[in-house]
């Protein structure tokens, strides 16, 4: 009996510490990628002079703790309703991707109980990647530059969500006719935090505010999906044209929601001001047309 039971000591102890390597090895390839993105966005010749790949490290740092912050949010809210998630895994990019990752994810590996799970799960992603990324953009902000932008042509300019305005403005005051920001490399990593965080809040499907929505309406979750599907196509027919993609995308993935295995358990008033909350998130960081060329 002893022995069995030592045995068994054993198995959970090498269970417990088991290393994930899949998953660290991703996140090193990912924090590489985005080091070669930033480096990318700064002009630098590292393929000449390797050393210049350091001056990604700004975007490269800020990127990955907006990720980390909205996966870990994922992770520790599954582990304190008692599910059992992965490690978020990243997926790297390399340039000329500007971002230099495709996101990351966690896995759940056991069903979500209740509504009230759902809502901490879905909510806690997106409001910790929003706190790092408002963080990131008062920062880069501040080291960002006004510059004269007069007979300029070509490039990509970078459109501002509600919340990025506002910094913006608080930040630098009104910029004049012919005058543009060049953004700090944490500035950008910051606004590409709020075009992730919006992006994971639109209300469809199995997304972060897929789950928020359907915790908060229950089967009225299929009708908001169905509506923002026709406004995204909408929006992708007259303001940007990746908001196709994406509804064609989340066609893909399904917009419906599957149930909880206690449906009938109603959200408290707690939960209730969590999914306003992200609803006001979502408003502040969503942007009708991230990206446009210059003429």
């Amino acid at each position: 009996m002893r022995m069995i039971m030592i045995s068994q000591e054993k198995l959970s102890l090498n269970k417990k510490t088991k290393i994930p390597y899949l998953h660290i090895i991703m996140f090193v390839f990912t924090f590489f990628t985005i080091l070669l993105a930033g480096a990318w966005q700064q002009g630098a010749d590292f393929i000449k002079y390797p050393v210049k790949i350091f001056e990604g490290l700004p975007f490269s740092i800020s990127l990955i703790c907006i990720l980390l912050a909205h996966e870990l949010s994922h992770y520790f809210a599954s582990r304190s309703h008692g599910i059992t998630a992965t490690l978020p895994l990243f997926i790297p990019a390399p340039p000329p991707v500007i971002f230099g990752t495709f996101g990351a994810f966690i896995k759940m590996k056991s069903p979500i109980l209740s509504k009230k799970a759902l809502i901490d799960i879905g909510a806690s992603g997106p409001i910790g990647g929003f706190i790092v990324s408002l963080i990131a953009t008062i920062i880069g902000l501040r080291l960002s530059d006004v510059v004269s932008v007069s007979g300029a042509t070509g490039g990509i300019n970078l459109g501002e969500s509600l919340i990025f305005h506002a910094l913006s403005y608080i930040t630098l005051g009104h910029i004049p006719d012919g005058y543009d920001v060049v953004l700090n490399p944490i500035a950008f990593a910051g606004w590409i935090g709020f075009f992730v965080t919006a992006i994971n809040l639109i209300p469809v499907g199995q997304l972060d505010g897929g789950h928020i929505a359907y915790a908060m309406l229950g089967n009225r979750h299929r009708g908001l999906s169905i509506l923002l599907m026709l406004i995204l196509i909408t929006a992708g027919a007259f303001f940007w044209p990746g908001w196709l993609v994406w509804s064609i995308l989340l066609i893909i993935l399904g917009i419906n929601h599957p149930p909880v295995i206690q449906d009938e358990v109603q959200l408290d008033r707690k939960r209730k001001y969590i999914g306003i909350l992200c609803l006001i998130i979502f408003i502040l960081t969503i942007t009708p047309v991230p990206f446009s060329l210059k003429i």
